[in-house]
């Protein structure tokens, strides 16, 4: 019985995770997510309370998969950088939801991703020390750099993209690459 339980909150979760990227916390409703999931949208609530616990879980989920699979090479900011675009580029959900996050849940923090950033800070300062890293911005200044410049063409509205006219995934990944190299050096 408790594996169904969990496989049910985990289609919620996947089910969730579409509808928030697609419409928001506010946009969603709870009856596609349910028909989505394959479940009764009491379950949303028995699992989640609402459907505002459901983003946090959804939310929750995503600041984890970053913080797990990014790599922790602060030496190599530029292959970090890439290694992250290639993230966004496998779950184009996630830029949506941290637009979504942003926007409408602007103050919900997520601990375990705060205190990630401040630990990949750290480390971007010690590689300043050490001379590896370039100071001409703060380590806690760079590394949001680092990320923002990671959700570049998932970021890029269409008019832009148009123009640039670069879809190939690994061109992508290696100007991502490039351009934090040009950052940090």
């Amino acid at each position: 019985m408790q594996r169904d339980a969990e496989a049910t909150k985990q289609r919620l979760i996947a089910a969730g995770r579409a509808e928030f990227a697609a419409y928001g916390l506010n946009g969603a409703r709870v009856d596609r997510i349910a028909a989505a999931a394959q479940c009764n949208k009491a379950q949303i609530y028995h699992y989640f309370k609402n459907k505002s616990g459901l983003f946090e879980a959804v939310w929750n989920g995503l600041v984890e998969h970053i913080i797990a699979n990014l790599p922790r090479n602060a030496e190599d900011l530029p292959e970090v950088a890439a290694h992250l675009s290639d993230i966004y580029a496998a779950y184009p959900e996630f830029p949506r939801l941290i637009t979504w996050q942003r926007m409408e849940r602007d103050e919900t923090i997520n601990e375990q991703g705060v205190e990630d950033v401040r630990n990949r800070s750290a480390a971007i300062a010690a590689a300043q020390a050490k001379g590896v890293v370039s100071t001409r911005f703060e380590a806690r200044v760079l590394l949001t750099l680092v990320i923002h410049i990671a959700m570049l063409w998932e970021a890029a509205n269409p008019e832009v993209l148009a123009v640039v006219d670069i879809n190939d995934r690994e061109e992508r990944r290696e100007i991502v690459r490039r351009v934090t190299a040009a950052l940090v050096n």
